[in-house]
């Protein structure tokens, strides 16, 4: 993986591919690549190292109206030229880029080598070219789909041949695609978007199928190469929102947080009868009423807000809820309750892991609804019913306003349910008004953002931190530690902090700081005492707290953020700890946006 696109059309692809590609750019990759066929056949050009390397590089006479291109993200071999996509047959009639792993990539590789065939990569998506071009099929698409029935694994794929360079041939299985309708051209693309600037007339590829993209149109088929009709739609999106506009995607994010929050609240809070109205769920109160556990299964940062959703659903309509990481679900056999409803958390509504967690429930006879940000996405098409988040395009690999709609869509599923079980009319109205009042309280936490730029420079000198809460604010207390993670390469650690002395105080020193989550609740004595511990041997504080809290003389760096609901506070608890990741990413130079080895949207194993 980790970026695919594809133009055929009147144009000169390159140019087109470049930009495509450089739109892709927020995915997280290491390696560029284009191909193009012309009258001269297939030519490729590719490199490690970012598009705009590729760019200064590329043959002025690049020339060809269809073309393929890849943003690689390294999965079998290093980031090296020769392991950049696209990857060819050797004699230069074929190219594929790939996203996805291909399972049984060592055998098919060991019968290549057996048959003569020089392999000149570590990667598995080398095979595929090589297996195309064995084939005796006499159509692309019959070569395409004859190497595919001998592959195993996950594969959004496109592909030129120099015998066909009137087409474009695509196939997905657990890896996304979408194809764009433009004027007398066509595009394809892992992700929207690259394909904005051009089209907003879309169709998704469905798992287990073919089409042949040409100027004129796209045709679609099942894996035996029967029809499979699908139909463009318009997409509501406006390409300005993929625009740096002179600022990091993260910090342009973060900022968005207020209106972010305004979107997933407006026409779903019902003042008169203290509830919301989440119609996507596609559940009337006799099949809600039934529902007696509440399963959440997200990935990174969707599994962290997930733990948030879990103890919301709990307070509120006091239903067993729990979370856990998607990408161990389905590998332990999980038992599926006819009386449970899962929910499936992601951005980008194609994580891979997540989208299989789904199918597993599915699979079973299970229930599950979405919480996505991303409209027709694998998930959103899968699931029973969902929470659209609104938080608009999010680009940077560090999740934010994203994660804030997660929350919040958490909050108005744990009061729908809430308000049809037992929570009274009182509660409900005290929950509205608290949700009705937070994005203002963003914006608030937001202006402290200057103030807090000291205390991050001081935290990105430290190689290792903790990060510590009890109750609601462990999970605050672990995306803190993922974000600083994610964007400063540091080691960062979160811990509940009553385990604290159970171990983890062992490594407490004035060389290891301690960003500490302490809101006002019941247990913030006890959470006081463990500063205490901390402070007594040395380690360097940063509380994350209210205002009116008493934390007892010690010294350490405080950050006040305004109350709200106690079950609402996580979310205003955890936009500090957003911006001291950015600010310490900042200071320490490092790309905010597009932190190594990660991917914005994974969509592999």
């Amino acid at each position: 993986m980790c970026g695919i696109v594809g133009y055929i059309g009147t144009q000169q692809a390159a140019p087109l591919l470049l930009e495509g590609l450089s739109r892709l750019e927020h995915r997280g990759y290491d390696s560029a690549g284009v191909a193009v066929v012309g009258p001269t056949g297939v030519r490729v050009a590719k490199r490690a190292g970012r598009v705009r390397d590729l760019q200064e590089e590329l043959p002025k006479r690049f020339a060809g109206k269809a073309g393929i291109g890849h943003t690689r993200w390294a999965t079998h071999g290093p980031a090296t030229d020769a392991n950049a996509h696209p990857h060819t047959d050797g004699k230069g009639d074929v190219a594929v880029v790939h996203n996805g792993i291909i399972d049984n990539a060592n055998a098919l590789r060991a019968d290549l080598a057996d048959a003569g065939v020089d392999l000149v990569s570590d990667t598995d998506t080398e095979v595929l070219a090589h297996l195309i071009a064995l084939s005796d099929a006499d159509t692309l698409e019959g070569k395409v789909s004859e190497t595919l029935q001998r592959i195993d694994g996950t594969y959004g794929l496109a592909v030129l041949h120099a015998d066909f360079p009137d087409r474009i041939v695509v196939a997905r299985n657990g890896s996304p695609l979408i194809i764009g309708v433009g004027e007398k051209e066509m595009h394809v693309a892992s992700d929207l978007a690259a394909l904005v600037r051009y089209t907003t007339t879309v169709a998704h590829l469905e798992d287990g199928e073919i089409a042949t993209i040409t100027a004129t149109g796209f045709t679609t088929y099942r894996a035996d190469l029967t029809h499979a009709p699908r139909t463009a739609t318009e997409v509501d999106v406006d390409p300005a929102s993929y625009d740096v506009h002179g600022s990091d995607f993260m910090l342009r994010e973060m900022l968005d947080q207020p209106a972010a929050a305004e979107r997933v609240l407006r026409g779903r809070l019902d003042e008169r009868f203290g509830t919301a109205h989440l119609g996507g769920l596609n559940m009337d109160a006799r099949e809600t009423r039934a529902i007696r556990r509440v399963k959440i299964l997200g990935c990174g940062s969707a599994y962290y807000v997930g733990q948030m959703g879990a103890s919301l659903i709990e307070e509120l309509a006091r239903i067993p809820a729990d979370a856990e990481a998607a990408s161990e679900f389905r590998y332990r056999d999980p038992v599926i309750e006819p009386d449970t409803l899962y929910v499936a958390v992601s951005q980008s509504g194609e994580t891979i892991d997540t989208l299989l967690a789904v199918q597993e429930v599915r699979r079973k006879g299970g229930r599950v609804v979405g919480l996505v940000n991303v409209v027709g996405s694998a998930i959103a098409r899968e699931v029973d019913g969902g929470i659209y988040l609104h938080a608009g395009p999010e680009v940077a690999v560090a999740s934010t306003k994203a994660l804030t709609t997660m929350f919040l869509g958490f909050a108005l599923l744990a009061l729908q349910l809430g308000r049809v079980r037992d929570l009274s009319i009182a509660d409900g109205k005290r929950m509205v008004a608290g949700l009705q009042a937070l994005p203002g309280q963003v914006a608030d936490v937001l202006a402290l953002s200057e103030e807090l730029v000291e205390v991050a420079e001081q935290l990105a000198a430290a190689e290792s931190l903790f990060f510590v809460g009890r109750v609601r604010g462990f999970p605050v207390a672990r995306e803190g530690a993922q974000k600083f993670k994610e964007i400063t390469y540091r080691h960062a650690e979160a811990y509940q902090t009553s385990e604290l002395k159970h171990g983890p105080l062992a490594l407490i020193s004035p060389k290891v700081p301690t960003v500490a989550v302490v809101p006002h609740d019941e247990l913030t004595d006890r959470n006081v005492a463990a500063l205490h511990e901390i402070s007594a041997r040395g380690g360097p504080l940063v509380v994350v707290t209210h205002p009116d809290v008493d934390l007892g003389g010690i010294t350490c760096r405080r950050v006040d953020v305004p109350r709200s609901e106690r079950e609402l506070d996580p979310i205003l608890l955890t936009l500090p700890l957003q911006l001291l990741a950015f600010h310490a990413a900042t200071h320490l130079g490092l790309d905010v946006d597009k932190p190594r080895n990660l991917a914005k949207s994974v969509t592999v194993e």
